[in-house]
């Protein structure tokens, strides 16, 4: 498959340097136009990510690349009845050519193929092509989101007790899941048991919320607004860039505010498919 001189092919492992790479410079040109922190502070840490998702077996990776040099990446998660799809990065040096939504186009239609209900993505509000992009796509944009970041509270609220999540409790955890967003996440959820980041809260012995960790690439849902204050006053960090926030959830944003946590970046959650409005708290990932 071509666009604009480049092939499009699956992504390899041995992609992911000249990914990660593309990933970084895409992503703090953008960010530092619009005088916002990039995602990726180092190389190396976009290097690291991209390593890490082009391991594993439940994404769809694929790269545009021209003469055998890579250009662009996108990557689309399978991990149950919603795709989600991010990062999709395009060479700075090559932008405006295309190439980037080529590999949506292929990304939606691989989704497509594989009858996932949904497809959805975060955007970063302040960049309007990519708005425009995904809107001309068919994405439709649902929730505004503010990334929150600042020291860990390293509380625990009243009434609520907050424990890692075991094996045990995937059944009850997605019954939250279900209960707000109408599917499960369960697939998620089991990776973030087995890299010990995933917690529940409880309340009179009922599991009332949950959190695959409080940060970037985790999601949380609970079933009340103070289930999920207890979940973020009882993280060990909020990792990455930081945890997004529903800006419309005025209870929960005022009271990370009053605790001393801070706005960095709007961003903007767009949905294509199949999509319920949430019936509960909820913490999406980058993903959605």
């Amino acid at each position: 498959m071509t666009t604009m001189g480049a092939e499009l092919r699956p992504a390899k492992i041995e992609d992911a340097q000249a990914c990660g790479d593309i990933c970084y410079r895409a992503f703090k040109k953008i960010a530092e136009r619009h005088g916002f922190p990039p995602d990726f502070p180092t190389p190396e840490m976009a290097i690291g990510f991209l390593t890490m998702i082009l391991s594993r077996s439940d994404v769809h990776a694929t790269v545009a690349e021209r003469d055998g040099r890579v250009l662009a990446s996108n990557v689309v998660w399978r991990g149950g009845a919603i795709a989600g799809i991010g990062p999709i990065t395009v060479d700075p040096e090559v932008q405006d050519a295309s190439i980037g939504r080529r590999l949506m186009e292929e990304a939606l239609e691989w989704a497509s193929e594989l009858g996932f209900e949904g497809v959805r993505l975060v955007q970063a509000a302040y960049h309007n092509r990519s708005l425009a992009l995904y809107t001309k796509l068919g994405f439709d944009a649902r929730e505004p989101l503010s990334t929150i970041q600042g020291p860990p509270l390293a509380r625990t609220l009243a009434g609520s007790r907050v424990r890692a999540v075991s094996e045990e409790d995937v059944e009850r955890c997605s019954e939250v899941c279900i209960e707000v967003h109408g599917h499960d996440r369960a697939v998620e959820l089991r990776d973030a048991i087995a890299q010990g980041t995933a917690q529940l809260v409880e309340r009179r012995g009922r599991v009332t919320g949950y959190a695959t960790s409080i940060g970037f690439v985790g999601h949380a849902v609970a079933r009340t607004n103070e289930d999920m204050k207890a979940l973020i006053a009882a993280a060990p960090a909020f990792f990455g860039p930081g945890f997004l926030l529903p800006t419309k959830n005025g209870d929960l944003l005022r009271w990370c505010l009053e605790n001393g946590l801070r706005v960095v970046q709007p961003m903007t959650l767009m949905t294509m498919g199949h999509y319920e409005e949430p019936r509960g708290a909820f913490l999406p990932s980058i993903l959605y």
